[in-house]
C-alpha cells in the first residue's frame, strides 16, 4: 500500500509539471526576443557584408580578367604592329644598303675609268716624251753618221735639222709602206 501511496502522490515523469512549462515558455521567448532584436540583425548584417565583399570580390575578379583580357589584346597587337614595323626596316635597310652599295660600285668604276685614262694620259704623254727624246737622238746619230758618210762637217743647225727632218720623214714613210703592206696581206 505504501507503494500505492508512494505512486499515487509522486508525479508522472512522463506528464510536465505546468508550472515549468509555464516558465520555460516564458524564459524560451525572453531569450528568443532577446536574440531576435538584438543578436539577429547583427548576424543578418555580417552575413549580408559577406555576401556582398564576396560577390564584390567576384566582380572585381571578373573585371580584372576583363582588364587582362584587353591589356594582353593590346600587347598582342602592339607585338604585331612592332614586327611589322621590324620587318618594314628590315626591308628599308636592305634597300639601302643595295643602294649604297650600287652607287659605290659606279663610284669605284668611275673612278677606275678615271686612273684608267690618266694612266693613259701619262702613257701618252710619256710616249711623246720618249719619241721626241728618240728623235733628237737619232738626229744627233744621223748627223755624225752623215758627218763622216759625206766627209763634211753638218755642224751647221739649220743644215742638220734639214738633214734630221729629212731622214726621218723618209723612215716614216717606209714604215707606213710596210704596215700599209702588211694589212693588205
Amino acid at each position: 500500500m505504501l507503494d500505492q501511496l508512494a505512486a499515487a502522490t509522486s508525479p508522472n515523469p512522463l506528464v510536465p509539471n505546468w508550472t515549468e512549462v509555464i516558465v520555460g515558455a516564458i524564459g524560451f521567448f525572453i531569450v528568443f526576443f532577446a536574440l531576435w532584436k538584438v543578436l539577429l540583425p547583427r548576424i543578418t548584417t555580417v552575413l549580408d557584408e559577406r555576401t556582398e565583399k564576396i560577390e564584390g570580390g567576384l566582380q572585381k575578379a571578373a573585371e580584372m580578367q576583363a582588364e587582362a583580357s584587353r591589356t594582353l589584346e593590346q600587347y598582342q597587337a602592339q607585338l604585331a604592329e612592332a614586327r611589322h614595323e621590324a620587318a618594314r626596316l628590315r626591308q628599308e635597310a636592305s634597300e639601302q644598303g643595295a643602294g649604297i652599295i650600287a652607287e659605290m660600285r659606279e663610284q669605284a668604276q668611275t673612278e677606275a675609268r678615271r686612273i684608267t685614262e690618266a694612266a693613259q694620259a701619262q702613257i701618252a704623254a710619256d710616249r711623246q716624251q720618249a719619241f721626241a727624246s728618240l728623235r733628237a737622238e737619232v738626229g744627233s746619230l744621223s748627223v755624225q753618221l752623215a758627218s763622216k758618210i759625206v766627209g763634211e762637217s753638218l755642224d751647221d743647225e739649220a743644215r742638220q735639222s734639214r738633214v734630221v727632218d729629212r731622214f726621218l720623214s723618209e723612215l716614216e714613210a717606209s714604215q707606213s709602206q710596210a704596215s700599209g703592206a702588211r694589212t693588205s696581206s
